[in-house]
């Protein structure tokens, strides 16, 4: 991930149905969202301080009422069950770097360090046991990664120092075949789909830039990337993301204290969340009725100054809201 100088904000959040008024006045030609703006019902709140060097793979399992998600440089999964307050953690011996339930299956499918994985947390004394391993340069490692409404997993590789375009985004059948569907990515992260399934967006975190692709969901294909999205500066730059229900898209800014909501098909923002932290990395819907959003946040990055000054990065927030997700698709194998 990208070192982040900003200062710290305040928490706290706010909505936005037009362009800023700092922006260019060009801006003012771009066509009003075609969605409203959700909103927070309240300011986010530590649920975990659990000081993760590198938070992400946020992912809610219905099935057990639960929120996964991982410290990736920290060989950690993280299980916390907000009904009832109970936390369970896992560790490796490699960098775990997200997370699916399986629909025909017990356990979770996983990236590891090297690729596509299965572990079962019900029996932790097991090892995870590798089920494919691309060919990859041996500076990369896995990042981010989620699984399409048809059950295939999409999971993109990176450059460890965050500096070659070395990344290559895979896609991982039920069936255990495994292509290769985008390449020269740096720090890959996403992805996420259109509430209509026809879209896919995709993050290369360390140029700033969010790619959106035309999908087609029967063949698992991509094609015309174009981009979608671009942060740089004090906004920080794209981490993980999601999608709500009505298919405005989410996301996290690493470096920019916050998760700002975009209409899908303008890019325009409509609401943007602050947290105390500067260093925002995945979200997730969850809660019985998928309407709180729950963030990860990482350590990772930040000068000694800096960490003093942000107590709670590497925590797990969340924060209620007046629109629901979608419930995470499940990994056919």
């Amino acid at each position: 991930m990208l070192a982040s100088a900003d200062l710290l904000r305040p928490a706290g959040a706010h909505c936005v149905g037009r362009v800023n008024s700092r922006r260019p006045k060009e801006t003012s030609l771009v066509p009003e969202p075609s969605l409203p703006a959700p909103r927070p019902l309240d300011a986010p709140s530590c649920v975990w301080a659990a000081g993760a060097e590198l938070g992400e793979g946020t992912v809610w399992s219905a099935r057990e009422s639960s929120l996964y998600w991982v410290d990736i440089l920290g060989h950690c999964l993280h299980r916390l069950r907000p009904g009832d307050g109970q936390r369970r953690s896992w560790h490796f011996d490699e960098e775990i770097t997200a997370v699916a339930e399986r629909a025909n299956g017990q356990g979770l499918l996983i990236t590891l360090r090297r690729g596509f994985a299965l572990f079962d947390p019900a029996h932790p004394g097991q090892p995870p046991r590798y089920l494919h391993q691309p060919d990859e340069p041996a500076g990369n490692r896995f990042n981010d990664g989620k699984c399409d409404a048809q059950g295939r997993f999409w999971g993109g590789s990176m450059d460890f120092d965050c500096r070659a375009p070395s990344g290559t985004l895979y896609r991982f059948d039920p069936d255990g075949t495994c292509s290769a569907h985008a390449h020269g990515i740096t720090v890959s992260n996403g992805p996420t789909w259109s509430a209509d399934g026809a879209t896919m967006y995709f993050s290369d975190t360390a140029i700033g830039c969010t790619y959106a692709y035309d999908f087609d969901a029967v063949a698992g294909q991509l094609s015309n990337r174009r981009e979608w999205l671009r942060l740089s500066g004090r906004q920080g730059v794209p981490d993980g993301m999601t999608t709500d229900a009505a298919g405005r898209v989410w996301i996290c800014h690493w470096g920019g204290h916050c998760v700002s909501c975009h209409d899908p098909a303008s890019a325009r923002e409509l609401c943007r969340i602050e947290l105390p932290v500067a260093n925002v990395t995945d979200c997730a819907f969850g809660g019985p009725d998928l309407s709180t959003l729950y963030i990860s946040t990482a350590w990772s990055g930040l000068s000694d100054a800096q960490r003093a000054a942000q107590p709670l990065a590497g925590a797990l927030f969340a924060v209620p809201l007046d629109v629901a997700g979608l419930p995470a698709p499940l990994f056919g194998g």
